[in-house]
């Protein structure tokens, strides 16, 4: 009796046992199923409703190639398998059922989700990396090469798409290619100014760039006394932004805005020319003042497709900024440089000693404070002063959007960040005198310059 019942124990027990595996087997064969179909790109393009996010995809080098190659939704924008493709595909898949329902799809800004900073949050690096194994292909061009080398000296740094952002979505102003359009002149004799704009001593004046039809305006900032940095118990404070020093400012001329791309491709269209070469390091009086540096056509659009005219220049480099400064001088015969660290945060600042020249709460201001999340925030005040991630629209902001601050100038804090000629050091407040210092220019060398404000990302 007891031998009986202990053979329906191992029966039953078996039985389990076998009904587990075949639970199991079913449950891994529904899975996969399900994996698999939900990583399809109709299954995808279900819920990523954003416009033309289709249609910009099979017109991309992913889709429409001369090899027939077909990328998918899922190669792109999960890491490839085995390298936690299921945790990121339950975590996108979490994060989009949560945002079909709650968010209302026409109040998204795609051109900011659109951005390479944005874009790179949703594309995985190793899955770039998974199919483009060969850095150095044959036929690849010079600059091509170059840019390959770079980002593999860079590669924790940087990302593939920071310059092939249109291989999954095309679009036109972003081709990887030269424009070789790109600061075309019509201009006609008649129609540029012959003199630069007339100063008056110390005062605020029209600059005119003779043999061009662009004019900005110049403001005359007073000198000053004011505590540069941030005290240690300022909310939102970078450990760089200290200790504060007493500094005294010369007066000085600022441009009451950001150099816009009129300016900026003025200076393109007269220096630029196929073929030359960089005289930069020349001295100035062994060279033509419209042959300055010979910059050569950049590659896609640096505008980034949102117009230039009255729009801040963006995308060039340090030295290009520099140039830019030294070639406007020759034209107007006064002397044009970048500001000083120090010029700049005297100029923000408008001759106040808050963390803002205008009244308002930081904390109120702060999108990411939880109980701002839930009531809002009121950013009347900051909105009229500054372009930024609020109000941006995902993109660069022309001067009339906002209001001057107390010297009269526009955009200091926010729409884009603005180089300035001081060699960066994390310690180089401390460098200076705790009594004091009159105007001055940073650190004697260094291997990064100083940028300063905001911009209409931050």
């Amino acid at each position: 009796m007891v031998k009986k019942s202990h053979r329906k124990r191992k029966r039953y027990i078996r039985l389990i046992f076998l009904s587990g595996i075949l639970l199991g087997l079913l449950l891994v064969f529904a899975g996969n199923k399900a994996v698999v179909k939900t990583s399809t790109n109709e299954f995808c393009a279900a819920c990523h409703v954003h416009p033309q996010a289709t249609q910009t995809w099979k017109r991309s080098t992913h889709v429409d190639n001369q090899r027939g190659v077909l990328v998918n939704c899922v190669d792109c924008h999960l890491p490839p398998k085995g390298d936690g493709y299921l945790a990121e595909k339950t975590k996108t898949g979490i994060r989009d059922v949560w945002g079909k329902i709650t968010k209302d799809v026409e109040s998204l800004n795609w051109e900011a989700k659109s951005h390479p900073d944005y874009a790179q949050g949703h594309v995985f690096e190793s899955s770039c990396i998974h199919c483009h194994q060969n850095n150095f292909p044959m036929g690849l061009s010079p600059e091509g090469k170059e840019a390959h080398l770079y980002y593999e000296q860079k590669a924790s740094e940087i990302h593939c798409i920071n310059c092939h952002i249109s291989v999954g979505h095309y679009d036109p102003d972003k081709i990887h290619a030269k424009n070789v359009d790109f600061g075309k002149d019509d201009t006609k004799d008649e129609d540029v100014y012959t003199e630069p704009g007339i100063m008056d001593g110390f005062a605020d004046f029209t600059e005119y760039i003779p043999d061009t039809r662009v004019s900005f305006e110049m403001v005359a900032v007073p000198g000053g006394t004011f505590t540069l940095g941030s005290p240690e118990d300022e909310l939102y404070r970078n450990p760089d932004e200290g200790p504060v020093r007493k500094v005294t400012i010369s007066g000085f001329l600022m441009a009451k805005t950001e150099v816009s791309w009129d300016e900026y491709l003025a200076f393109y269209t007269k220096t630029a020319s196929p073929g030359r070469t960089s005289d930069a390091y020349l001295d100035l009086d062994d060279r033509d003042p419209d042959a300055i540096s010979g910059p050569t056509p950049p590659w896609g659009d640096p505008g980034q497709g949102w117009g230039k005219g009255d729009r801040p220049a963006i995308t060039m480099t340090h030295h290009a900024a520099e140039v830019y400064c030294e070639w406007l001088s020759q034209k107007t015969g006064r002397k044009y440089r970048l500001p000083t660290e120090a010029e700049w945060e005297y100029a923000a600042r408008g001759g106040t000693s808050g963390p803002y020249f205008f009244d308002g709460d930081q904390k109120k201001y702060n999108e990411e404070r939880f109980l701002n999340k839930i009531f809002g925030t009121d950013t009347t005040a900051i909105n009229s002063h500054i372009i930024y991630k609020t109000n941006s629209t995902g993109i660069t902001g022309t001067a009339d959007a906002i209001k001057e601050n107390p010297f009269g100038l526009v955009n200091m804090l926010g729409n884009v960040s603005e180089f300035c000629q001081d060699w960066y050091d994390y310690n180089a407040y401390a460098a200076y005198p705790e009594t004091g210092v009159t105007d001055p220019a940073g650190p004697a060398e260094g291997t990064e310059h100083v940028i300063r404000g905001g911009s209409f990302r931050s």
